[in-house]
């Protein structure tokens, strides 16, 4: 077969055909060992985006180079389907509203979407190239799988209904992180925190004296709910008001003025007012000092009747209202603009407010120290990213609250009696919907009463995605497998949901197996635009991976993925020229591919051959060392660029050069050209194959052209294939600078290239002379030009 001078992505969907259609990557157990990589399911409401494709991409390389080197890899695709996202993109799309809209329909409605959604994704995923065990649903290890499958939802159910009969979960009314976009409650995971200009405002509070005490606050709208001002002990400016009363402005009630370290001196005047609440240390100070909370906030974002005349508006709207209202009074003593962290919910980007919530916990704060041990049992690529994982639970206060008020996710499998309130939890094995079915019992146990209600409230949906490493490894479907084979290999992930993922999955895996669910654990940053900023609509810089493959192919967009740069240390810079620059390695690759298969034909391993030939073989051996090394630690981006610049600038550019004289010349012997052609050869075979795993497109095409094999069937290259065993590297650096003395040297004195040239080969090349003289053209080679 022609290797074409240019790649044409067309080619690359018939090779995905031929890979579907051999069934080149399913999962069938053997007796090989399983290499198991537990991948990120993506929310399907919207296209691949450019993360996705770049982290999928990666993870697809480190797949393809486990099963050349021999593991069994289970890599399956799974898609996350449950949650606020698709519920959100209904009512957008629909014109629904999820509050007058039957729970069966919009449920419906949901899925059918979703449906659409899925087919994009997969679309996308094969494009790219990625090597998933399967692309075909099911429920056998490989399959791909949905999280709102029913059979996954019965393995959440499941491990719910352990976990609560062994006490493990309650139900409490607390005070939550409450989202009132979303209009749930979030768990502290699903708080981030973003830095905006706001008011500081300086308000007077009456003193029972008669004086002034003038305290700070960016939430004057929470002033009814105030409960205390306090102080630092250690600030002397207030230690005569310990004790004292004042009066709150606007609503007149009297508060105590309390020493609590909690305020800081420095900030505002030091003095700061308690109400329920403002943030998490509102909450703290309330428990120190026993105050009782008024609540005025309500589940919509409005202020509820205890806020008087500001009922009914709108946080911010309460807010400005009351700065005015203090103004017109006389209390406000002024206004500054300051930059403060404010708790937003990580999904609608909305101010979190912190109100009372009847929900269901499961414990987490007393397994900190157990969960701790648990992680420093995983390897972490690269190592410092552990830290992320280890400041988190240290940071942990309360446990997880694992119930949200929504529709779409998987149910929480009880049922209450309607006599006494006895809470029925079901056996295990079946996947339940109890706001609309009956319980699988006629009588309650404890008063025998034969009417309940169901629980409507669903599960958070970290609460599924954190049994992925258990459902795709047996644990509900292949118990043997799952024994010999959990933790699983790998979990690899952005160091945005260390804290969510990885962390619950930590903690689910911790209560249900008492082992981590990993060995190793690849964190990475994240890919932003050419000038360093996250890619945004709004901002207009967004990058679609699949214009790209239109534009390019998958393959330039692979070879972009591992040239960039390191994802484990720094976010990774994307534009459309830094993807079409990658792609001219492509270009190089076929010509290299293509003069090796037109100038050379099978030769066997010389008994004497050339010192160049040995020369590029043993940089060849040191390549493969050095590649190896680098994708047991998961740095495929260093060993892939290490791959290029030897195939490019050492064997193309000079061993090449180099060998092209002993190919054409009549004057070379018939074994000198045979260990010329055993050597070009050998290399592009060890360099296609070290290849395969990062670009798999265009490798499987060259080795079936020139070797007539797949290379997907074949080993990843070991050192002792190349037949070498005396270290040359010393001749690497002098042949590389005298060639580009000699090239240099002629471009001053107006020469091609191919003109003749008298110089001297320096005497500590002198081994290398016969094929240095011939690749230059060297007609004297006494005259010393002190290369």
């Amino acid at each position: 077969m022609s290797i074409p001078t240019r790649w044409n992505p067309d080619i690359e969907k018939e090779i995905t055909r031929e890979w579907e259609e051999q069934k080149l990557y399913r999962f069938v157990k053997d007796s090989r060992p399983a290499y198991i990589i537990d991948t990120p399911p993506p929310y399907v409401n919207s296209p691949v985006h450019i993360g996705h494709a770049y982290t999928y991409v990666y993870m697809d390389s480190i797949a393809r180079y486990k099963r050349m080197n021999g593991y069994n890899v289970l890599f399956p695709l799974g898609l996350d389907r449950n949650g606020l996202p698709i519920e959100v993109q209904v009512e957008k799309e629909l014109k629904l509203s999820v509050r007058n809209t039957p729970r069966e329909i919009f449920v419906q409605k949901c899925r059918e979407k979703l449906d659409e959604y899925s087919e994009a994704s997969s679309s996308s995923f094969r494009l790219l190239g990625i090597s998933f065990s399967s692309y075909e649903k099911g429920y056998v290890l490989g399959d791909m799988y949905e999280t709102d499958d029913p059979d996954f939802r019965r393995l959440t159910q499941d491990i719910f209904i352990d976990l609560y009969n062994r006490g493990l979960v309650y139900e409490s009314e607390k005070v939550s992180n409450y989202c009132p976009d979303c209009r749930i409650s979030l768990s502290d995971a699903e708080v981030e925190y973003e830095e905006e200009v706001t008011g500081l405002y300086y308000i007077k509070f009456r003193l029972e004296d008669g004086s002034d005490a003038v305290v700070a606050t960016t939430r004057p709208e929470l002033l009814k709910a105030c409960k205390a001002i306090i102080y630092n002990p250690e600030d002397e400016r207030y230690r005569n008001l310990n004790g004292k009363k004042a009066k709150v402005p606007l609503f007149d009630h009297e508060i105590p003025v309390l020493p609590h370290p909690y305020a800081k001196q420095d900030f505002g005047t030091g003095l700061v007012m308690i109400c329920s609440y403002g943030d998490r240390g509102d909450m703290m100070v309330f428990k120190d000092l026993g105050l009782t909370p008024t609540f005025l906030i309500d589940e919509n974002g409005l202020m509820n009747e205890n806020a008087g005349k500001y009922s009914g508006l709108k946080v911010r709207e309460a807010r400005k209202k009351i700065v005015e209202d203090l103004r017109n009074a006389g209390y406000l003593v002024k206004e500054e603009r300051i930059k403060h962290e404010t708790p937003i919910c990580w999904r609608s980007k909305t101010p979190i407010e912190f109100i009372p919530r009847k929900e269901l916990y499961l414990k987490q704060v007393e397994f900190r120290d157990e969960l701790k041990k648990l992680a420093e049992q995983m390897k972490f690529y690269a190592p410092e990213s552990a830290e992320l994982l280890f400041r988190w639970i240290d940071s942990l206060t309360d446990d997880w609250v694992i119930s949200r008020r929504r529709y779409y996710g998987t149910e929480i499998p009880l049922w209450y009696c309607k006599s006494c309130g006895y809470v029925y939890v079901p056996p295990k094995g079946k996947y339940y919907v109890p706001w609309k079915e009956k319980p699988p019992v006629e009588k309650c146990p404890r008063c025998g009463g034969t009417e309940f209600v169901g629980e409507t409230r669903i599960f958070d949906t970290w609460f599924d995605s954190s049994n992925t490493p258990l459902y795709i490894s047996g644990y509900s479907h292949d118990k043997e497998f799952f024994e010999q084979n959990y933790p699983v290999s790998l979990r690899p992930q952005g160091k945005e949901i260390v804290r969510s993922w990885l962390y619950f999955t930590l903690l689910k895996s911790y209560l249900v197996t008492g082992k981590p669910p990993f060995k190793d654990v690849w964190i990475h940053m994240h890919v932003v635009d050419e000038k360093g900023y996250k890619m945004s609509k709004s901002l207009g810089n967004v990058i679609d991976p699949m214009e790209v493959i239109k534009r390019y192919g998958a393959e330039a967009f692979r070879t972009w993925v591992f040239l960039e740069g390191d994802i484990t240390k720094d976010d990774v810079k994307c534009s459309y020229g830094r993807i079409e620059s990658a792609s001219k390695f492509l270009t190089k690759l076929l010509n290299i591919s293509r003069f090796t298969q037109l100038n050379s034909k099978e030769a066997s391993l010389p008994e004497n051959m050339s010192l160049s030939d040995r020369w590029i073989l043993w940089e060849l051996k040191s390549l493969v060392k050095s590649v190896r090394e680098l994708n047991d630690s998961y740095y495929f981006n260093k060993s892939f660029t290490k791959i290029r610049d030897f195939t490019w600038f050492l064997f193309a550019d000079h061993y090449l050069e180099m060998v092209k004289p002993r190919i054409y010349n009549p004057e070379y012997s018939e074994e000198e050209k045979q260990s010329a052609y055993f050597t070009m050869r050998k290399v592009l075979d060890v360099v296609i194959r070290l290849m395969s795993p990062y670009i798999p497109f265009i490798t499987y095409y060259l080795y079936k052209s020139i070797y007539g094999k797949n290379v997907h069937l074949s080993s990843y290259p070991e050192e002792s294939e190349v037949p070498v065993t005396e270290d040359l590297s010393a001749y690497t650096e002098r042949i590389v600078e005298f060639n580009h003395y000699v090239w240099n040297t002629k471009k001053s004195m107006g020469l091609s290239l191919k003109d003749p040239i008298d110089l001297k080969v320096p005497e500590d090349l002198k081994l290398f002379e016969k094929d240095l003289i011939a690749m230059h053209n060297i007609k004297s080679p006494e005259k010393d030009l002190k290369a």
